[in-house]
């Protein structure tokens, strides 16, 4: 259960869903650490927070996620609540993103997120008291999207990430829980910049549609903060605030992969 003695750590937590979880924790009473790679952003979000220290990280650097977790033990004796929530999104065609923007969405999406995880689960296991990991994957983690490749395929290895790591912990019966976190359209800036190279047509008018669809549907990140602190309560898995945006997409994936259609994206039609 979490308490008011609870500390988390939050990375990418200056902007969007990690800084609607640090403002639900600090409303919750936790004690925290947050970390971004954006200083002035963090400093900024941080300044409006009762006990809580920034910490600027680099999540693609594992020495720097090294030092996060030091500070976070040395601070605490513990880490509660470890969140990898860091990420960055690049869209266009496959074959058109620049190398540049797909070796930095593994780096972030995944290598942070499996960073996060060899620097933090040994101290936790050392600790041997109860703490949990939420890994933030996304509803596109369990289905893929066109024109933006680098996105859907790190999120789908987060997905796998965390249902391993799930079973290893269990499998050394640890205190330790995880959680897959997958969110449906949340008001955050990850569409402010995602374009790469030239702006085809076809690109642009996907990231207007989706920005659309996000200003229209898209839940603001503290309610969704609150969704997702109320199932760490309950100790769910499966976090999904917006189960409408996964389960009919689901489905459909379901029966694309049984009945061996083709891939499609009524989206785009």
């Amino acid at each position: 259960m979490i308490s008011t003695a609870s500390n988390a750590v939050i990375t990418g937590a200056a902007s969007g869903i990690g800084l609607g979880l640090a403002r639900e924790a600090a409303r919750r009473g936790l004690r925290l650490i947050l970390a971004d790679r954006d200083a002035d952003a963090l400093a900024a979000a941080t300044a409006g927070l009762p006990d809580a220290l920034a910490v600027p990280t680099d999540v693609t650097d594992r020495a720097a996620v090294d030092r996060l977790a030091d500070i976070a033990f040395e601070r605490f004796g513990r880490v509660d609540l470890l969140f990898n929530n860091a990420g960055i999104m690049a869209t266009g065609f496959s074959w058109e993103i620049e190398p540049s923007r797909w070796d930095a969405s593994l780096a972030v999406n995944v290598g942070g997120v499996l960073n996060g995880i060899r620097s933090f689960v040994p101290r936790m296991l050392k600790a041997n008291v109860p703490a949990r990991i939420v890994n933030t994957a996304s509803v596109g983690g369990f289905n893929p999207s066109p024109l933006m490749a680098p996105y859907s395929a790190t999120k789908f290895a987060v997905v796998s990430i965390t249902e391993s790591l799930k079973v290893e912990l269990d499998m050394l019966d640890a205190p330790i829980s995880v959680s897959l976190l997958a969110p449906g359209p949340v008001r955050s800036a990850i569409f402010d910049d995602p374009f790469s190279g030239e702006i085809h047509p076809a690109t642009q008018k996907f990231v207007d549609a989706l920005r659309g669809m996000i200003g229209q549907y898209g839940m603001d990140p503290e309610p969704f903060a609150a969704a997702v602190f109320d199932a760490i309560e309950r100790g769910d898995y499966w976090i999904v605030p917006q189960p409408e945006a996964l389960d009919p997409m689901l489905e459909q994936r379901h029966k694309m992969i049984t009945e061996r259609a083709q891939p499609r994206f009524d989206f785009l039609s």
